[in-house]
């Protein structure tokens, strides 16, 4: 289950370890994440809870739930933040393991402290455009992540950016800002830079605590710049802990990270960005997309990242919400709903389609804690990203910057000078999308001329600087306005290449006035279509409009991964065709459903210790406001993820119950952020097991 070629990605190094899962001998490559070399030997369950033996397997693939835990030598570890090496010996964690045999610490080491001026938390593209800011200030920094790679969830987006081209990389893919952003860092003397370096805890002392790979550091930074990104937030639904049911940035992980081809037939659950762009990223690595859910009348994400699902065949169903999935094993189906104005379902809608991958991409949650206790210690403390507030990588990196030019000027007060635009571009760039305005298409019959389909006000302008003859522009702001085309066009084609939204094709009547040639990006490889295919061309809502035929298949200059698709097409709907269908709509029909729809409250809420939220709804109409009483009770929070995915679940039902927040009593903050060895913390040698 590998993929072996893709439209955007290089192949990863062919660099094979062997180990065994469950007694069976498999092979993989060498530091990817375990549960990615398991996944594609094929074998999606994991292993089975202790509690009712439901079926386990990967949910996050970003260590922050438990589901993918594994007995990797002798210790139970989360298989997905764990580097594969030649040897292993993998086995399920049936039932509850016993301790490994460990020698006795003779004494424990009194450890080091680093006194540092800046510490970083998290080298996504905030952390990593605050590093940058900060060494070209030679202030002694250093930036801690927990992957083993600079950028974060840049390595994860094959698309390219929106936002301006001169500021943030806007037309850039997330992978290539990824590695922009490494080199810039690697030149950078005072920048120390921590891998695989997974920080557990911000102490009273001022301290903070990080477990990295030769060992405990305690660090005590004069500033701490929190830079840690967000988590996905979870939906309960019955059979939602089903394998097969995973989180979109999970997904994102294992197709775009580790090129594991992780579904056949997938189904998404949310319309933001996030579940529109991982629709996206199903189609580019040839897995069919059977559709996408939003409980909204329009989904909440850019509407181009909506249209281009549109146009390549994906059906979009606003006003539905996920009902059940369905499996005994592993996800086999799922059923959808249609739901009213206050998202109740509506009985007689539901939908069941064959999938078995269904991606949960309903919102982001920010991870602070580290901020939360910094603060409260009194520490200096600074956030950036999505740790302060969900927005666009584009603003994160912007925030970034801004951010380590404060924290340079706090330090020397006399050498650093913020430009005052940067605060209002970042604003610019928090922007999620606003007003339509209105579309036409050109009418002419003659010449080449590009058609712009994007009508919606977005943080963009690549479609405007690439132009060489400055003929895109906006009446209205200069970033936010929706594009406008005047003049001679010259046919470049860079406009078409360049756009994130792939919204931009191009019209030629210089060879034919009855059929027109045009110029159409298209992402999802070569080798999907071939001179004199005779495809559907769409408008801009995947509305077929008739056939085209496909005459060619090009690039544009400087735009190596993204095809221009030539196709001829009738002058009569030649300027509205702005994409063509790829999916067979007979493939993603809904099937009569033998399933039984189990009841709402059967839903889990803490996947590590199995509490359903009929079992928290019961203890909250008992009178149980304090959260810690109702953690003690049903073991809600205990789990090995510390909370992390089950909170905000919680807090819902709690609202749902009309429990306002200033009635209840929050969990009690865990001492650590992650589960340790004890040796870490005694300062013995780290050793291979």
């Amino acid at each position: 289950m590998r993929i072996e070629r893709h439209p955007v990605l290089d192949p990863l190094p062919d660099r094979w370890v062997g180990f065994t899962f469950n007694g069976r001998r498999l092979r993989g490559r060498e530091g990817e994440a375990v549960s990615s070399s398991i996944f594609a030997a094929g074998i999606r369950v994991f292993g089975h809870h202790h509690k009712d033996q439901s079926p386990q397997g990967i949910f996050c693939a970003n260590g922050q739930c438990s589901q993918c835990t594994l007995v990797i030598d002798g210790v139970p570890r989360k298989s997905c933040i764990v580097p594969l090496r030649e040897g292993m010996e993998i086995t399920s964690l049936e039932g509850l393991p016993e301790l490994p045999d460990t020698k006795p610490v003779d004494s424990v080491e009194r450890l080091e402290l680093l006194e540092i001026d800046v510490l970083i938390l998290g080298a996504g593209p905030s952390g990593m455009a605050a590093a940058v800011e900060l060494g070209r200030s030679g202030i002694p920094t250093v930036i801690v992540d927990d992957k083993d790679r600079l950028g974060g969830k840049l390595v994860l987006q094959t698309h390219k950016f929106f936002g301006s081209q001169e500021d943030c990389y806007a037309g850039t893919r997330g992978t290539e800002i990824a590695r922009l952003l490494a080199g810039q860092i690697s030149e950078l003397r005072t920048v120390d830079v921590w891998l695989e370096s997974v920080v557990l805890g911000v102490f009273s002392d001022g301290t903070v605590g990080v477990r990295h790979p030769c060992g405990y550091r305690i660090v005590r930074p004069r500033h701490l710049l929190v830079a840690t990104g967000a988590r996905e937030k979870s939906l309960p639904f019955p059979g939602c802990t089903l394998p097969g049911v995973y989180g979109a940035g999970a997904f994102q992980t294992e197709v775009n990270r580790d090129l594991v081809r992780c579904s056949d037939r997938v189904f998404i659950v949310g319309g933001g960005n996030v579940g529109l762009i991982g629709a996206y990223h199903a189609l580019q690595a040839e897995m069919t997309v059977v559709g996408l859910a939003e409980a909204m009348p329009v989904c909440g994400g850019y509407k181009v990242h909506a249209d281009k699902i549109l146009r390549l065949g994906v059906p979009i169903y606003t006003g539905h919400s996920v009902l059940a999935a369905h499996g005994d094993e592993q996800l086999e189906a799922v059923t959808i709903t249609g739901v009213d104005a206050d998202f109740r379902t509506i009985p007689g809608t539901e939908k069941t389609f064959t999938i078995d991958t269904l991606l949960i991409a309903v919102g982001l949650d920010p991870v602070n804690e580290f901020h939360l206790k910094a603060e409260e210690f009194g520490m200096s403390v600074f956030t950036a990203g999505d740790a302060e507030e969900i927005a666009e990588a584009s603003s994160a990196m912007f925030t970034g910057k801004i951010r380590g030019m404060e924290i340079a000027r706090a330090l020397d007060n006399t050498g650093i000078t913020i430009p005052g635009d940067l605060a209002e571009k970042a604003e610019v760039l928090r922007s999620p999308g606003g007003s339509m305005g209105p579309y036409t298409v050109p009418d002419d019959r003659e010449g080449v001329f590009p058609v712009l389909h994007c009508i919606q006000e977005i943080p963009c302008n690549p479609c405007m600087t690439s132009c060489p003859m400055d003929l895109i522009g906006t009446e209205d702001h200069p970033i936010l306005g929706n594009p406008v085309f005047h003049g001679d066009c010259i046919g470049c084609e860079r406009c078409v290449a360049v756009c994130p939204g792939l919204a931009v094709t191009l019209v030629d009547y210089r060879k034919s006035s009855d059929l027109p040639v045009v110029t159409i990006p298209f992402e999802l490889g070569d080798w999907r279509v071939s001179v004199g295919d005779i495809l559907s061309g769409t408008d801009i809502e995947g509305n077929v409009l008739g056939d085209v035929c496909v005459i060619g298949l090009g690039r544009a200059a400087g735009f190596p991964k993204t095809s221009l698709l030539k196709v001829e097409v009738p002058a009569l709907y030649a300027s509205s065709v702005a994409g063509v269908r790829i999916q067979k709509q007979e493939d993603l029909l809904p099937v009569r459903s033998r399933w039984e729809i189990l009841l709402s409250d059967s839903a889990v809420v803490c996947r590590c210790e199995r509490v359903t939220a009929g079992e928290v709804r019961e203890h909250l109409r008992n009178g149980v406001t304090d959260m810690n009483e109702l953690k003690v009770l049903t073991r809600a929070g205990f789990g090995a993820c510390g909370g992390k995915t089950c909170r905000s679940l919680i807090s819902r039902i709690c609202r749902e119950e009309g429990l306002t927040e200033d009635r209840i009593t929050g969990f009690t903050e865990r001492p650590l952020f992650a589960e340790t060895e004890f040796g870490y913390f005694a300062g013995g040698e780290v050793s291979g097991d």
